[in-house]
């Protein structure tokens, strides 16, 4: 029998080899992201205009960011200003 703390490691793993497969950024890098900028989860998530828990699932391992919020985040990762202009225009 499956316990349901090994089923959600498996998952979490599955998810992980998909982002490597894929070459999406991993939970980790999306966290390292937003400690760059002195974010927190919700505040990142409203930026993105997301829910308040999906930032948290992407940094957990449970989910996996859409081909464009990993646009987004890696704009914001390698274009400077990026983050300014969001919160001018979009927040």
């Amino acid at each position: 029998m499956l316990r349901f703390s090994d089923a959600r490691r498996l998952q979490e793993d599955a998810i992980a080899l998909y982002r490597k497969k894929h070459g999406l950024l991993s939970a980790d890098e999306i966290r390292t992201i937003r400690e760059r900028f002195g974010l927190t989860q919700n505040q990142l998530a409203r930026l993105l205009h997301l829910g308040a828990n999906t930032i948290s699932r992407w940094e957990s391992g449970r989910n996996v960011q859409t081909e464009a919020m990993e646009m987004l985040l890696r704009l914001l990762r390698d274009l400077p200003g990026s983050l300014d202009y969001l919160r001018q225009h979009f927040a």
